[in-house]
């Protein structure tokens, strides 16, 4: 109940008891990028035309197409032209295909945006780009193709910026003996150049909505405990999977209700802080339940009398009654010293506690 309580108190919401207890037996901590370990409000950083397309004009086209969608991506597209002062038209006939792009009519031209999955799907050949997507991944970039009327347009590329906590965490999870994975549906190229970027273990890209399960269970094999972050819709039946789950608490409501654990700060820092107060709380319970079987074990054969033959000694009923009280008042004021827990990684600070990761590594 306290450790409950001062996880409430530092913006980690445990929804059980059995929830604060199977945090600490993590062993890989499995992460969704956007909206976990980026920002999740991409922004678009590079627009590459053919020949025979004019930059502003297929970024208008596009624009337009993407106003009907609702992924933030999209929203990065828009924005741009906005800023840009583009005239932005309404799209016809606009059709959405989960993981593959969008597609509409915008002034009676065909546009399609999407991964390389919707051009191979509309017979566009992309290689001559490959090139400059090869770039792009390895900055760690998301690229996007634009098709206009049958015909390969543009790449744009969207970045979705870390957040400034993201790397002081994912340090400190690895200070806790944790191994990290990444689960996107990035193409592998982006995927891998942000994992560089920030030292994460192992990478699971190109993952579909529905495949995130598959992944967890990959991840999981050898029966090691894994607990998921995630933050979006298609992370509900992750979260629900894994043996922890971890929500963002800025992310979808559906998210947080099928999450074991919820951060109401938003902060992956949350992470390590979690599994930091979980390992406290099972070593206070331990330290709680040594002393109580060891001073009944000891007091309670005196009580019985075990001395009195050989000494002569006996423990009255209102001393005994005062040893019993004492006995519970030294497990509660123990418990209540979790109050004072710190948590070992601070929002915003340089570093982590080395002090508070060095006691949370010391309990397994």
């Amino acid at each position: 109940m306290v450790g409950i309580g001062r996880g409430a108190e530092m913006g980690i919401l445990f929804r059980n008891g059995e929830a604060l207890q199977t945090v600490r037996q993590a062993e890989v901590i499995a992460l969704d990028k956007t909206g976990t370990l980026t920002k999740g409000r991409p922004e678009l950083t590079d627009l590459i035309t053919e020949n025979g397309f004019e930059r502003d004009a297929v970024l208008a086209l596009v624009a337009a197409v993407e106003t009907r969608s609702e992924h933030p991506i999209g929203e990065a597209i828009v924005e741009a032209a906005k800023e840009s002062d583009l005239a932005i038209g309404c799209p016809e006939s606009f059709e959405a295909i989960p993981d593959f792009g969008v597609s509409a009519t915008v002034t009676g031209r065909a546009v399609a945006v999407g991964a390389d999955r919707l051009m191979a799907r509309l017979e566009i050949d992309t290689e001559r780009l490959a090139g400059v997507v090869e770039r792009l991944g390895d900055e760690g970039k998301s690229p996007l193709y634009a098709a206009i009327d049958g015909k390969l347009a543009a790449i744009l590329a969207v970045a979705d910026p870390i957040k400034p906590t993201t790397p002081q965490a994912i340090e400190a999870l690895h200070r806790l003996g944790l191994k990290i994975a990444m689960i996107t549906g990035d193409n592998r190229r982006t995927a891998e150049a942000i994992a560089r970027r920030l030292g994460i273990d192992e990478v699971v890209a190109e993952v579909l909505p529905d495949g995130k399960v598959e992944a967890l269970h990959r991840l999981m094999d050898n029966g090691r405990k894994l607990a998921f972050v995630g933050d979006g819709i298609n992370d509900a039946p992750a979260l629900a999977e894994a043996d922890v789950g971890i929500a963002i608490g800025t992310g979808t409501d559906v998210a947080i209700e099928s999450a074991d654990v919820v951060l109401m700060s938003g902060e992956l820092t949350g992470v390590p802080n979690a599994l930091a107060l979980s390992r406290s709380t099972l070593r206070n319970i331990r330290q709680n339940l040594f002393w109580a079987f060891a001073y009944n074990t000891s007091l309670i054969p005196v009580a019985a009398g075990v001395l009195y033959p050989a000494f002569g000694v006996l423990l009255s009923p209102m001393l005994a009654a005062a040893a019993m009280a004492f006995s519970s008042v030294f497990v509660v004021t123990n418990a209540l010293q979790l109050k004072t827990f710190r948590p070992p990684v601070v929002a915003g600070a340089d570093t982590a506690s080395s002090e508070g990761v060095q006691a949370a590594v010391a309990t397994p």
